[in-house]
């Protein structure tokens, strides 16, 4: 279900779906990403380190210009990374999940776990080659993700679900 109204660069709109400490981050990424005439589809509600986060599911906007993300930051080049990780175009998110998957942000990993329940072979092996130490006991990458499923149970069962 698309929201009425609610393009992704509205006030409430893509700032709820990062930590409010990245707000402004968030603003100037927004500022930046074209507009699209469809609006986001339905969020996904998370918590990612005790805040809520409200993640489109989808997105139409049409990416930037090429090269152009290098006048941004890591952390807003990090934000369009997972924006665009919702994309409407699978070969779009898979591109931008292989940018993004290594990081070790905690607001990153609803991003990955999101699409690790499409079931896209693609995205998968993609999600397996960028964090090789999901396996590994102890592991930075295997606390990151245990910890945002052990909070969001519920999400994580709509999630392996495959449908």
């Amino acid at each position: 279900m698309q929201l009425p109204h609610a393009a992704l660069n509205a006030p409430d709109v893509g700032v709820a779906a990062f930590p409010a400490r990245l707000a402004d981050d968030v603003r100037t990424v927004l500022a930046y990403v074209p507009d699209s005439c469809l609006a986001p589809v339905q969020p996904f509600e998370v918590e990612v380190e005790g805040e809520p986060l409200a993640i489109p599911s989808r997105i139409y906007n049409d990416e930037p210009e090429l090269g152009s993300e290098r006048s941004l930051t890591g952390t807003q080049r990090l934000i369009v990374q997972c924006l665009y990780s919702r994309h409407s175009d699978g070969r779009i998110r898979q591109r931008r999940l292989e940018q993004m998957v290594s990081s070790s942000e905690p607001w990153v990993v609803p991003y990955v776990v999101q699409l690790a329940g499409e079931y896209v072979l693609e995205i998968l092996e993609a999600i397996g080659r960028g964090l090789p130490g999901l396996a590994v006991p102890g592991s930075v990458q295997r606390r990151l993700y245990g910890e945002f499923i052990s909070r969001n149970g519920a999400f994580f069962a709509r999630t392996e679900r495959p449908w």
